[in-house]
């Protein structure tokens, strides 16, 4: 384990550059800021991207964008030619440059009365963004002001980020900023050539900011975080400056980018920009790099480090000194971060897409690395992945507890890979029994540990929307994918999930090697049924991509598909081109199963033929129509002896009831219990409703250890009573689910 010691006197300057996310701060920075403070070392951090989104998108950046653009219009030599769009957005300049603060405070969430003025469509200026707008009565019904008003704004905004990029920087983008730079980049070319022109007009507005922070911090290391490819320009631009302006700061680049495409970096120009290159968990690698800088640590002491040495790109990686459980990084802190000023935004009109970007989250990890780890198509072999460990549940519920105290929102995004049903469970009894309001949503497999109690039970502790990968609903691909689940599986899981109120979102794939035409019809037919039964409510389509790290990619013949070239580039080395022999010609599909996608999700055209949905001659499916009803209406397993049971309820109202029958006359116990969505009761024999008040008091949630199934049984049958089996799953025990059992 590493030990404390005496560190930078100047504070560390953790950045992430444009463009993430407007609603919520990517958690990175915040991670490791929260792990310097149990270290004792001085940091702040900034995200960039919102502070150029608010200098941007505000009076005065609105009047120097389209003074810009007109100066353009004006120049003699290259006189900028305005689309028919861009024109009508600019006549109505005025009007933009008067609402957009008030958009952008509404969109802040300090203004919202504002959206019934919004709603009226006859305040915000409208371009082409809104002559694909739906029908927004019927999207959001007469009560959804707020969220309709949301959409409303955010086409407002997308329609100058259209502005933006036609006539100001062809790579601008909300979350994808020069994305295509960054992209697949197996040469440095690309990026080296744009980084050597003059700034652009997006530049100027990000150095000027930088700078500004710069002189406020004075930090001795700049540590950028590159989670994605639209990071990697701007995070470029911004060691570019402080290379050139304040030679004496160091510069090291870390995350999700680096991690996965420059882990056989080889191009020495990339460190005129980087001093340090890190790779995976950042913790320990930024410490010993701290200590190095600081004259404490000898270069070869470095930990899963890119540096030159002698003018050659080398990696360094001190085995001896190890990472840090997670138990030990402590707790995110989003200290320095202006959480006031982030942006709502609803660019889908979806419910499960509007959790990325409405409303901000505080972005927590139930473990890290993935349980399952086997999917072939997935970077198994980066320790991001492969190296999973589980955080104690209790400590979990430390830092939501911690994280709301400090940020004041109730709201959490676990980001795992797939977060584990047992924790999740644990996690779930934790939050009921300290009685804090949360709501919070997950990624996950659908795997059959999440029963429809499971999902009961996390619905009652605050989860209202969980997101997995069913990828191909082929079962013969899913087994080739090693996914470990069926397409019955998912059905019956996702049916426990909305049965419980919680939202469903799947991630889709197609184009997996060897996937045929006919699978591919079949798959989408599956999707179809799936949003026909109501077990799933959100889900998004995206091609196989072979990545260098994943069983596809380390073994293709295996999987048999070709890779386009053997060569591996001097920068980014992870996506890899490659040929299906003997699969379909997966990229035409694209269209027709996003368009059949983008239906289904408004529950529209369910019942319409799949050739609808492609221009070219598809065959009809080969599977029945009814498979994802049979697989949901099938009987679930019957509790296991060693399950738990908890009970969540109050304790109930009682009363001896006399009942007679043809003469016959007897006594029952009626036991009212009080819901949030009102009463019900149950009716049993006497002798049982005494049995039953006395072990609901031993089956609470507050109670441990938890009785478990065999344990009840048994103290039944001490009681003198008899057929357990017959009370426990007779209708008046299945009623009390609705109470919390």
């Amino acid at each position: 384990m590493l030990l404390n010691r005496t560190l930078l006197s100047a504070p560390i300057f953790l950045i992430t550059p444009p463009f993430t996310q407007l609603n919520t701060p990517y958690p990175a920075t915040a991670y490791l800021k929260g792990f310097f403070n149990t270290k004792g070392i001085s940091a702040v951090q900034a995200d960039l991207g919102i502070e150029v989104t608010i200098a941007l998108f505000c009076k005065e950046g609105l009047e120097n964008l389209f003074k810009s653009i007109e100066e353009k219009q004006l120049n003699k030599t290259a006189p900028l030619l305005l689309s028919e769009n861009s024109a009508r957005i600019l006549a109505l300049k005025e009007v933009y440059v008067k609402t957009i603060d008030q958009v952008i405070s509404f969109l802040q969430g300090k203004s919202n009365t504002l959206a019934h003025l919004i709603c009226t469509r006859n305040f915000l200026p409208e371009a082409s963004r809104f002559e694909q707008l739906d029908n927004l009565n019927w999207a959001f019904g007469s009560m959804g002001k707020q969220d309709m008003a949301k959409h409303i704004a955010t086409m407002y905004l997308e329609d100058l980020s259209d502005l933006i990029k036609e006539n100001i920087d062809e790579h601008f983008g909300f979350s994808r900023y020069a994305e295509s730079l960054g992209r697949s980049a197996n040469s440095f070319d690309d990026l080296y050539n744009a980084l050597q022109n003059p700034f652009t007009y997006l530049d100027e507005i990000l150095i000027k900011i930088l700078d500004v922070r710069l002189k406020e911090v004075n930090p001795k290391l700049v540590c950028l975080s590159v989670p994605f490819p639209g990071n990697l320009y701007t995070s470029l631009r911004c060691a570019q400056w402080i290379k050139q302006h304040y030679p004496g700061t160091k510069v090291a680049m870390g995350g999700g980018f680096a991690n996965t495409e420059l882990r056989s970096l080889s191009d020495v120009r990339v460190f005129e920009f980087y001093d340090f290159i890190t790779l995976d968990d950042g913790e320990a690698p930024l410490e010993i790099l701290i200590e190095h800088l600081d004259g404490k640590k000898q270069q070869h002491e470095l930990k899963r480090c890119f540096t030159l040495v002698n003018g050659v790109v080398t990696y360094i990686n001190n085995t001896n000194c190890s990472d840090y459980k997670q138990g030990q990084v402590g707790t995110p802190d989003y200290d320095g971060l202006f959480l006031d000023k982030y942006i709502s935004a609803i660019e889908v009109i979806n419910p499960m897409h509007s959790l990325w970007s409405d409303g901000r989250w505080n972005k927590l990890t139930m473990a890290h690395g993935c349980y399952w780890g086997k999917c072939t198509f997935c970077d198994i072999s980066l320790d991001y992945i492969k190296s999973y460990e589980p955080i104690a549940a209790s400590l979990i519920v430390d830092r939501m507890e911690e994280l709301i105290a400090k940020t004041g929102e109730h709201g959490f995004h676990f980001v795992d890979e797939a977060a584990p049903p047992s924790l999740m469970k644990s996690v779930a009894i934790e939050i009921i029994k300290r009685k804090i309001v949360v709501s919070w949503w997950a990624n996950v497999r659908f795997e059959k540990s999440f029963t429809r109690d499971l999902c009961l039970l996390l619905k009652a502790a605050g989860c209202i929307a969980v997101s997995g990968g069913l990828e191909v609903a082929s079962d013969r691909l899913l087994d080739l994918i090693d996914k470990g689940i069926t397409v019955a599986q998912v059905a019956k899981v996702s049916k426990h999930f909305s049965d419980a109120g919680i939202m469903v979102h799947a991630y889709l794939m197609y184009g997996f090697p060897t996937q045929t035409v006919q699978e591919t019809v079949d798959s989408l037919e599956m999707v179809r049924q799936l949003f026909e039964t109501g077990t799933l409510q959100s889900a998004f389509w995206h091609l196989f991509t072979m990545t260098a790290h994943s069983p596809v990619g380390l073994n293709p013949e295996k999987y048999k598909v070709k890779k386009v070239t053997e060569e591996i580039g001097t920068f980014a080395n992870n996506d890899i081109e490659h040929i299906d022999p003997t699969g379909a010609d997966h990229e035409k599909f694209g269209e027709g199963l996003k368009k059949a996608l983008f239906n289904y999700m408004h529950s529209i055209c369910l019942d319409h033929p799949l050739q609808k949905w492609f221009e070219f001659k598809v065959p009809k499916p080969s599977v029945a129509n009814n498979v994802i009803l049979n697989a949901i209406n099938e009987t679930s397993l019957q509790h296991q002896p060693h399950s738990k049971v908890i009970w969540l309820g109050k304790t109930p109202q009682t009363e001896i009831v006399q009942k007679s029958k043809k003469g016959s006359k007897w006594e029952v116990m009626n036991l009212n219990f009080q819901t949030l969505q009102g009463p019900f009761s149950i009716n049993v024999e006497p002798a049982k409703g005494e049995w039953f008040l006395r072990i609901l008091s031993k089956i609470s949630i507050h109670q441990q250890p938890h009785q478990s199934l065999q344990a009840i049984k048994a103290d039944y049958e001490a009681a003198g009573l008899e057929d357990f089996e017959l009370f426990w799953d007779n209708k008046p025990m299945n009623t009390m689910r609705k109470g919390g059992l």
